[in-house]
């Protein structure tokens, strides 16, 4: 089995307080050379503040956080942020006015001789398409050209690590997913190890090497996209990717019985628990549990159709042609479920 290389920043524990409110409660996050994980969470769950305990711009009540072998924080220690070797990235850009977006590229490399400066500068302009923008003044670029812009500024020092607050927020449609395209593109030339945070479940997992998953504070899954959306720690962390039907249960055997039948439950001990159920994962089929079409609505790609079975609802996703609202329809799994303990 291939060995997981050790993380190049780690956070262990990390805590912040504001007044008595909890931001930040006990937070663990790994980040990996040439990985990018997305910090994924509602507003106010608490990712910002924890990115700027990472960068630096502010300081945990507790917790360690490291850069491979070099403590940032932690047992007295505490690291100005412009010695941490972290870019940071925010909303805003920050981009200086009075500067080329080529200078503003170099703005951090004072430290080394022009020639090497002016290299560094045009070998990012090429990796995220601006070459052509060297001399433009900020004013003059687009939204996503200066976005590009204020990345390969951070990324132009050769940082441990990157850390952009929600990059494509302020971007729409067709246009962030092709300014996302080219700037994720860009960041996996990076050995640097990426952290983004975002409140978009669908970007998280387009993007994302691996995901973090934030509720009230806390750190509540970590894991690959897949692993996070089929296989959910709690019905929290499954519900911050997206619907899910949430089914009682009793677990017997390694079998779980619910609404709509016996469902596979290896990992699970006998008693209560909870059968979460993608709508992509249930199906109309010949044979299954009987349900009412209570309604249809279209989502462009698919058709969400909420179903009654006595006192419970389910929702399924199809792309198909959907049922009509009052049509007595058979309905079973086409996929994987999960189960889980109650109570998680």
């Amino acid at each position: 089995m291939k060995a997981v290389p050790s993380p190049v920043l780690s956070a262990r524990q990390l805590s912040k307080r504001y007044g008595a409110a909890i931001a930040v409660d006990h937070a663990d996050v790994s980040l990996h050379s040439g990985r990018i994980l997305c910090l994924l969470g509602p507003s106010g769950c608490g990712k910002s503040s924890l990115l700027r305990l990472i960068a630096g711009l502010e300081q945990p009540d507790g917790g360690e956080l490291r850069t491979r072998d070099r403590l940032l924080f932690g047992a007295g220690a505490f690291v100005p942020p412009e010695k941490r070797g972290i870019g940071l990235v925010f909303q805003d850009f920050a981009l200086f006015p009075h500067l080329t977006a080529a200078e503003n590229i170099a703005f951090g490399l004072r430290h080394l001789p022009a020639p090497e400066r002016r290299r560094r500068s045009v070998e990012l302009l090429e990796r995220f398409n601006l070459a052509h923008r060297a001399d433009a003044w900020p004013h003059t670029l687009s939204g996503g050209e200066q976005q590009r812009i204020a990345i390969a500024r951070a990324l132009a020092p050769e940082p441990v690590a990157l850390l952009l607050d929600e990059p494509f927020s302020g971007l729409d449609g067709e246009l962030r997913a092709q300014v996302r395209d080219r700037i994720v593109s860009g960041l996996r030339e990076s050995d640097s190890a990426i952290m983004i945070v975002t409140h978009d479940p669908e970007e998280a997992m387009l993007v994302g090497d691996e995901l973090a998953l934030m509720s009230e504070g806390r750190i509540v899954q970590c894991g690959p996209p897949m692993d996070c959306y089929n296989r959910p720690a709690s019905i929290g962390a499954a519900a911050l990717l997206g619907r899910v039907n949430v089914l009682s249960g009793t677990v017997a055997g390694g079998i779980a019985h619910c609404l709509i039948g016996a469902v596979p439950a290896p990992h699970v001990g006998d008693g209560p628990a909870a059968v979460l159920v993608r709508p992509e994962v249930l199906a109309i089929a010949e044979a299954g549990t009987e349900c009412v079409v209570a309604d249809v609505k279209f989502g462009g790609a698919y058709f969400e159709v909420e179903l009654s079975a006595g006192d419970q609802r389910l929702v399924m996703r199809t792309a198909g042609q959907p049922p009509t609202v009052g049509d007595r329809v058979m309905v079973a799994v086409a996929g994987q479920p999960w189960v889980i303990e109650s109570g998680r």
